[in-house]
């Protein structure tokens, strides 16, 4: 039987978010990249010491930014494809303003300054709750028949 006899039709925009993000998590990879060539940090070293480089700091806030979402990748994608299940739209709305807030978490902190990463950042960790409001209202449904 295909998917898409068992799944709502708008799922297929919870696909589109999650592939979106992908994009992003590419762009954070090679920004990583980049930022190991102008830094002098070579594989595999993951994080920069102060005392044998002047520019750690600015190197391990690339890094971290992108370690962070890598962190939280699983998280997100696990909500939205069993919230989407029930709720498409309003995952497919959460999930965009978890991706845009994860872009300006990565480039604020990439600025070599973490604060930075908050400003619009901290948007992303809303998203992850309306996420997870969403699989508690789907599981309390399944369970409920």
């Amino acid at each position: 039987m295909a998917a898409g006899n068992l799944l709502p039709r708008e799922y297929g925009y919870v696909v589109l978010v999650l592939v979106f993000y992908c994009f992003l998590n590419f762009f954070m990879a090679f920004s990583v990249v980049k930022a190991r060539k102008k830094y002098k940090v070579y594989f595999p070293t993951m994080y920069a010491l102060e005392s044998e480089n002047k520019n750690a700091k600015l190197f391990n806030c690339v890094q971290r930014g992108h370690q962070n979402s890598l962190e939280m990748m699983p998280k997100f994608f696990m909500l939205m494809i069993l919230g989407g299940i029930e709720y498409p739209l309003t995952c497919v709305a959460l999930g965009s303003i978890y991706i845009i807030s994860r872009y300006f978490y990565f480039t604020g902190y990439s600025t070599g300054d973490p604060h930075n990463r908050m400003k619009i950042g901290k948007f992303s960790f809303l998203a992850i709750i309306g996420l997870m409001i969403c699989n508690i209202l789907f599981g309390v449904k399944l369970i409920r028949g």
